[in-house]
């Protein structure tokens, strides 16, 4: 069992080092459960991943109203009285005291939530899809940039240390170069017996399987494929997707997509599948090399378990290593302390996850949403 402590001091260095810790200070827009999970994960102490050198601290949260914001502080933050209740998003972005915003709302509002922070003047962490389409991104992009603030998608999984260390092997080069990614996410969201105003089933939230659940297939294929030093960062040469409507709202129910990346050292494709009305899977991610594969466990957005296989010249599994990873809370603040490092670094976009790969991320979606006939509403998309 790999333990975070142990990993992430490796990679810093010795805990034993003067280091004066850097404390981000974090405003929440939104009080939803993705919004919970990543205040409560705020709160864990950084030293029991082996974290010295940041620390963060939940300042203010906006709601729908002071009532809901306060709520959502007694039941999440322990009732801390340091933390600022406030019944408006615009009074966050305009806190003096916070330097991050994050955003937690549905996907359809994040344009608009974004951009109301980077023009604030605050550094932000949006919640995935990071917006409904490209042109809307490549906006927020250019705002960004403009105000001088650092802007990331919230891929909480690529920070993850299995996938640090999945990265690592599928790169070190004794597999030889991935071939195939297989990676499936599925909900049973038992749609027949939810309301129509539900996110999951709702046009005008970005309701289906893709927006919502889609990013996490995607995201294996991202770093497996695309991040594969043999990609040379090159973008799929093919993209087809075929959508299964729900009976109820027209938002996919299923949706099955395939990238064929070839670039002159890589030759590979992605499979890939996701669905509000299927269990998932096990496996959820299988990644096949010339000479081996990566086999991850579910739940593919955070996992804590995966194999490698070796094979002998026969196709056959010669060796197979296991590796677990344990950590306490959820596995949110690691992509938290990336946004820390970047803000106290100078940077305006994170290495692992940069804007390119949100680019990719919904470009690749725009494709499938196209081929698939799904079409917002009008007014969902701010810019198309």
């Amino acid at each position: 069992m790999i333990n975070p402590l142990v990993f992430f001091s490796h990679l810093l260095g010795s805990p034993m080092a003067e280091i004066t810790p850097l404390t981000l200070r974090w405003g929440i827009i939104s009080t939803g459960g993705i919004a919970a999970a990543f205040v409560k994960d705020l709160l864990v102490d950084p030293k029991t991943r082996g974290v010295h050198d940041i620390q963060h601290q939940v300042v203010s949260v906006g709601s729908r109203s002071v009532e809901k914001a306060q709520e959502f502080i007694d039941r999440i933050a322990g009732g801390d009285k340091s933390i600022k209740a406030f019944g408006t998003y615009e009074e966050v972005y305009l806190d003096k005291d916070i330097d991050a915003v994050y955003i937690g709302t549905p996907h359809t509002y994040h344009y608009t939530n974004a951009l109301d922070g980077i023009n604030a003047g605050k550094h932000i962490l949006c919640e995935k899809p990071v917006t409904c389409n490209v042109a809307e991104l490549r906006s927020l992009i250019a705002a960004a940039k403009e105000h001088n603030v650092f802007f990331m998608e919230a891929m909480w999984t690529r920070f993850q240390p299995l996938s640090l260390e999945v990265k690592r092997i599928a790169e070190e080069g004794r597999l030889g170069l991935p071939v195939l990614v297989h990676a499936d996410l599925s909900g049973n969201f038992d749609i027949h017996s939810i309301p129509t105003s539900h996110r999951i089933l709702d046009p005008a939230l970005g309701g289906g399987a893709l927006l919502d659940i889609g990013p996490y297939p995607l995201f294996w294929a991202i770093l497996a494929l695309y991040e594969n030093p043999a990609n040379n960062s090159t973008a799929p040469t093919n993209i087809a997707a075929s959508m299964l409507n729900t009976p109820i709202t027209p938002v996919d129910s299923s949706t099955c997509f395939s990238l064929t990346f070839s670039a002159a050292e890589l030759s590979a494709q992605a499979s890939l599948t996701c669905s509000i009305t299927l269990n998932p899977i096990e496996p959820g991610v299988t990644i096949r090399f010339d000479r081996g594969a990566i086999v991850i466990s579910s739940p593919i957005y955070c996992p804590k378990e995966f194999k490698v296989q070796y094979l002998a010249t026969n196709g056959k599994i010669e060796k197979e290593e296991r590796r677990v990873f344990d950590y306490v809370g959820g596995g949110w603040y690691f992509e938290a302390d990336e946004v820390a490092r970047c803000v106290r670094d100078g940077k305006k976009e994170s290495e692992l996850w940069g804007h390119d790969k949100s680019l990719l991320e919904m470009n690749i979606f725009d494709e499938v949403r196209r081929q698939g006939g799904y079409k917002f509403p009008p007014g969902v998309e701010k810019i198309i």
